[in-house]
């Protein structure tokens, strides 16, 4: 709702943002019922037979501002949220949901405060980090034929670089519930999606019954910062790249990404020779 002087009803004050969020939800679980989109279900814990695509990161980051504490709570975070969907199978023509698959989250579950993103602010807030689950996810869909059906983005400089740009290192945005990641198999075959932590690191794998003909990268041209105002952002426009895996001929390039996110750390640590 949009009131005058380009105000949101939600940002007049706690009431009307938590009046904003259950209409939000009760939307989309509306749409859910009406969409007739059948949601994936069913775990199996062996696994299927052909790697499809594979990834991993470290779950604690290190650095100035980072809060110890709520990074450590990330952690816990998304080692609840990846057991609820390790094992995954994801039939022909079924769709993931990250909040179909995950559910609510409370403390109760043993959810704790990490970072999240508020007002374009870091705060703490419970469930933090899981936005690096879903990025995870995003990464391994992208390396692999399965078509993306609902992202949502935040900002993709939350912290700096480490010693080489990755793109898509983040900014794959997820809260509870009508802010999902969603994809469908489109494929002929089951898939299956592994997601496990061990000695710090978060593991995800996308598995198959069969191997695909098609190999898949991610590129990203135009990289650099820019100053606007008293801010800066991280500009780029990033491409999945799609190969013949017999041939190495590229057979598609689509852009999934015109990223013009707002720089979330110390300006002073963004690199000099990256500024235009």
């Amino acid at each position: 709702m949009r009131l005058l002087k380009g105000k949101n009803f939600c940002d007049l004050g706690p009431i009307p943002y938590a009046i904003s969020e259950i209409k939000e939800k009760c939307i989309k679980k509306v749409r859910d019922l009406k969409s007739g989109v059948k949601f994936a279900r069913e775990r199996k814990n062996k696994k299927l037979p052909c790697l499809v695509a594979a990834h991993q990161n470290r779950i604690i980051k290190v650095g100035p501002g980072i809060d110890p504490v709520l990074q450590e709570n990330k952690a816990v975070n998304i080692r609840l949220a990846g057991g609820r969907m390790n094992g995954l199978i994801i039939h022909p023509g079924e769709t993931f949901s990250f909040w179909k698959t995950v559910g609510s989250i409370s403390k109760k579950q043993g959810y704790k405060d990490g970072r999240i993103i508020n007002q374009n602010k870091l705060v703490p807030g419970l469930g933090g980090g899981l936005c690096n689950l879903s990025n995870t996810i995003h990464l391994l869909v992208l390396d692999s034929p399965l078509e993306v059906t609902e992202f949502h983005t935040h900002s993709d400089a939350l912290a700096p670089d480490g010693e080489k740009r990755v793109p898509m290192s983040a900014g794959t945005s997820v809260y509870y519930n009508y802010i999902d990641f969603r994809f469908r198999n489109n494929t002929d075959q089951d898939i299956q999606l592994c997601i496990w932590c061990k000695d710090g690191q978060l593991y995800g794998e996308l598995r198959s019954e069969k191997p695909f003909p098609y190999k898949f990268s991610i590129s990203e041209e135009g990289h650099h910062f820019q100053r606007e105002g008293d801010k800066y952002y991280r500009v780029s426009k990033i491409y999945k790249n799609t190969f013949n895996k017999a041939s190495g001929e590229l057979i598609d390039k689509q852009l999934i990404w015109d990223n013009h996110s707002e720089v979330m750390f110390d300006y002073s640590l963004i690199p000099a020779d990256q500024i235009k």
